[in-house]
């Protein structure tokens, strides 16, 4: 009764999120849910609440994921999917905690590929992710699908996809922090003058700073998020980086075209961005001694690789791949790497080999083309409604980025803020002259060494604050 009582409380203060009336589904498990989901459901049809789908899967170590199924328009692909790992004091009733922290995903993998590996990548060790490090340290956990991750690869029209903005993905961000917000009101997971931690990974760090942009506007008692760590991300570049941003006006001249032109899905990889990087993973699993059918369009190669170097190309030379177009930083790339004698990537430096193939190919097919072509054009220094108000966002700012990344160019962007409270953690292993053997922009998630180097400096700036 007491589930049944908390879940609805939850739901009826959602009214005020941006969510259309649908139909619920409340699957859970025990003896007596069923009969609780069906009353609820009814209830809940009767009255026009938002429609959600509730699971619960188990982690160990008294650690569950939670995930909802949240409709947020009217389309068929107007969907998000609201994550939450957290310690159970029992099985559906989480634990209190006094930290929160809420994070988004960018390109390509969802939440659980990005924050919650282990569970679906069997190479990695148990207890190796970041959700569940952090959780299994008393920090409730949250985090958002955005809504192209439910897009199936089966999908040919995409039409749906050209309302999809930043803002599209703000307003989402903002659904998923109020849901959040009265789940652990109401459930006990929280106190009254809780505010989460906002991290964003990639282009979920220009989503985080974009919401934190137009919430600085509203008065501090609606305001939900009172720290932010962007992720191996630049939001704007520095003065003096003319030539990283003629990179991106590049980049947006060339994505601009392709929506002139009536695409709205996709971004730099083409309009199924996922789709090769899932092959690459999956040839490197399934034959990696057999040369490789992708190579061809590669430049600089002597000879053929097998599957499982161009796996490590692809993946330590992430930059080739967006030729002749430049990437997001110099050197840029996915998993740091050691070279051969031709000055290839020749093995992985910091993530196991097997871990990185399984993790390629949990990429998701589809994106939106706006927010790609939108993000572009901040870094191109043109102006966007995204960062309008920057100087009044005030909250504490833990930068944490990757030397072969992102790196020392997303360090700028946090001093736009008005923050005064600001801690910069880039991870590096060697000097910027070479970048390009760093550390990855995924290494900081799936490397043998993450939790020590990434993860522990994040939880103690999060038990700091």
């Amino acid at each position: 009764m007491r589930r049944t009582w908390s879940l609805w409380c939850a739901l009826v203060l959602l009214l005020g999120m941006r969510v259309e009336a649908a139909a619920v589904e409340f699957q859970a498990v025990g003896r007596d849910d069923a009969a609780q989901a069906q009353q609820l459901s009814r209830s809940l049809l009767a009255a026009g609440l938002p429609g959600l789908t509730a699971k619960r899967e188990p982690l160990g170590g008294s650690l569950a994921h939670y995930t909802w199924k949240v409709r947020v328009g009217t389309g068929a692909y107007d969907v998000v999917t609201v994550h939450r790992v957290v310690r159970e004091s029992f099985p559906w009733f989480p634990a209190r905690s006094t930290r929160a922290v809420f994070m988004v995903h960018g390109d390509l993998w969802a939440f659980v590929p990005a924050f919650l590996t282990n569970t679906r990548v069997s190479t990695m060790p148990a207890d190796q992710s970041l959700a569940a490090y952090l959780a299994s340290h008393d920090v409730d956990v949250w985090g958002l699908d955005l809504r192209w991750v439910g897009v199936p690869e089966t999908e040919t029209n995409f039409q749906f996809m050209a309302n999809w903005h930043l803002e599209t993905h703000v307003q989402d961000l903002g659904t998923g922090l109020a849901m959040a917000d009265a789940v652990r009101r109401l459930s006990g997971g929280g106190s009254n003058n809780d505010r989460m931690f906002l991290a964003g990974w990639s282009r979920g760090a220009t989503i985080g700073y974009a919401y934190l942009d137009a919430e600085s506007q509203r008065p501090r008692a609606q305001r939900r998020v009172d720290g932010f760590i962007p992720i191996d991300m630049v939001l704007r570049f520095a003065p003096d980086a003319t030539e990283q941003r003629g990179w991106a006006c590049d980049r947006y001249n060339a994505l601009l075209a392709a929506r002139d032109e009536g695409r709205t899905e996709g971004g730099l990889l083409g309009p199924a961005p996922g789709t090769p990087v899932r092959l690459i993973g999956q040839l490197a699993d399934d034959a990696p001694n057999a040369p490789s059918p992708l190579a061809a369009g590669l430049t600089g190669l002597l000879s053929t690789p097998t599957n499982r170097q161009f796996a490590v190309i692809a993946a330590g030379a992430t930059a080739a791949l967006f030729a002749p177009l430049q990437p997001l930083t110099p050197g840029y790339h996915l998993a740091g790497s050691t070279p051969d004698a031709t000055g290839l990537p020749f093995q992985t430096a910091f993530t196991p080999e097997p871990t990185l193939f399984d993790y390629l190919q949990l990429a998701v097919p589809y994106q939106s083309l706006n927010e790609v072509v939108e993000t572009e054009a901040q870094l191109c220094g043109l102006d966007v409604p995204y960062d309008d108000h920057l100087k009044d966002v005030k909250v504490p700012v833990l930068y944490v980025g990757a030397g072969g990344g992102v790196g020392r160019y997303g360090e700028y962007s946090v001093r736009l803020l008005g923050s005064t409270d600001v801690t910069i953690h880039t991870v590096r292993n060697r000097p910027e002259s070479q970048r390009a053997l760093d550390y990855g922009h995924a290494d900081l998630f799936l490397a043998r060494d993450a939790r020590a180097r990434v993860w522990t400096p994040m939880l103690q700036w999060m038990q700091s604050h």
